[in-house]
């Protein structure tokens, strides 16, 4: 078949339990990365169906008399939003993870080169640094205050 796209075949699904069992010479294998882009994308998924909640929640407003009704309703809105400024950070970031399991960088810090780890991935799939790279990152930033 001329023009034919050849996919290679994608992975069996693993369990967290199947994935941590894993040798470490087969760290980011094929099916690690499929295991850690399912859950990028459920996340991401996830992210986008709360903010659609949000608008529709946000257009439903009742027009409220009372001020301390009025003030209680509007606080909600603010932390509602301040939520979703959150979740839209969060996103850029499963995007870059997405973007890194693509490229071939995903589970491997930004500083260093060393593997991130199954389960700091596991804890925190955005993790772009070890847990070393980041403790030092963040002492520097105390204390010089970038």
């Amino acid at each position: 078949m001329a023009g034919a796209v050849k996919t290679k075949p994608q992975a069996k699904p693993v369990s967290e339990a199947e994935l941590l069992r894993m040798p470490a010479k087969d760290y980011m294998n094929e099916a690690q990365l499929a295991f850690f882009k399912a859950r990028l994308e459920n996340l991401r998924d996830e992210l986008l169906a709360n903010a659609g909640e949000t608008s529709e929640h946000l257009r439903e407003t009742p027009s409220v008399p009372d001020p301390a009704d009025r003030a209680t309703i509007e606080e909600e809105h603010a932390l509602e939003l301040r939520t979703r400024d959150r979740e839209r950070k969060l996103m850029k970031k499963i995007e870059g993870s997405l973007m890194r399991i693509e490229s071939g960088d995903y589970g491997f810090c930004d500083e260093t080169g060393e593997p991130i780890g199954l389960k700091r991935l596991l804890a925190r799939p955005t993790a772009t640094l070890t847990i070393e790279a980041q403790q030092r990152r963040e002492l520097k930033q105390k204390m010089y205050g970038e």
